[in-house]
């Protein structure tokens, strides 16, 4: 079985050389994950690490006026402009490699990328889904489970692959489902934890702590 260790060799060179991960983040919303990413990196909870751009199709989200806030590069690509979704990520791909990003994280970002983004970071995209994947994929997962009557819910981080929530998982935890949830309340208890996993993740990448065999993901000590 193919043994992969990751994540952009830096695993290999830490003891030679300090070196800074550049993180590429795609974000469609108001980007809480993507402030959430942004304080950990300037909290030092993410050691070596900096925010080289954030991306989103939206001209208007959020997520934009976050990383201006923090004089972070901040790039609206508007899909309009391209005839398929292919051409689509290959100018963001383009432009993430023009910033030497080594890490993509998705972060609230509400398209479904195409086989060519995968190629183009082969295990270095991260995503994160409201729910313990393999449970409740793609949109409304928190509907989702609430209308399965589930006990427990949560959320995933995981290597995006050419599958909608489906590639190897790194970290979940799990969120009790109350009696009295609505979707709201759930998201919103759902989100806190999402709000610690993913800096966890992104942190663990960072250190190359991260080792892919297969579907499992081992995180080195």
């Amino acid at each position: 079985m193919l043994c992969l260790r990751f994540l952009s060799n830096k695993s290999h060179h830490r003891d030679i050389i300090n070196m800074t991960t550049n993180i590429g983040v795609l974000a469609s919303g108001r980007g809480s994950n993507l402030q959430a990413i942004l304080d950990a990196v300037e909290a030092g909870e993410i050691p070596d690490a900096e925010i080289a751009v954030v991306v989103s199709d939206k001209e208007n989200a959020f997520s934009l006026q976050r990383a201006r806030k923090k004089k972070i590069d901040a790039v609206h690509i508007n899909p309009v402009d391209y005839e398929s979704r292919q051409e689509y990520d290959q100018a963001v791909v383009d432009l993430l490699k023009g910033k030497k990003v080594e890490l993509v994280c998705m972060a609230g970002y509400m398209r479904i990328i195409s086989p060519i983004f995968v190629k183009a970071f082969p295990n270095r995209v991260m995503n994160i889904h409201p729910a313990l994947l393999p449970s409740f994929p793609g949109l409304n997962a928190q509907k989702q489970a609430l209308e399965y009557a589930v006990k427990v819910t949560g959320c995933t981080v995981h290597f995006a692959d050419e599958q909608v929530d489906h590639g190897p998982i790194i970290i979940q935890t799990a969120v009790p489902v109350l009696e009295d949830d609505d979707v709201d309340s759930l998201s919103r208890r759902i989100l806190k934890q999402e709000h610690r996993i993913y800096p966890e993740a992104i942190k663990l990448f960072c250190e190359g702590r991260l080792e892919v065999d297969g579907r499992r993901v081992n995180v080195i000590k």
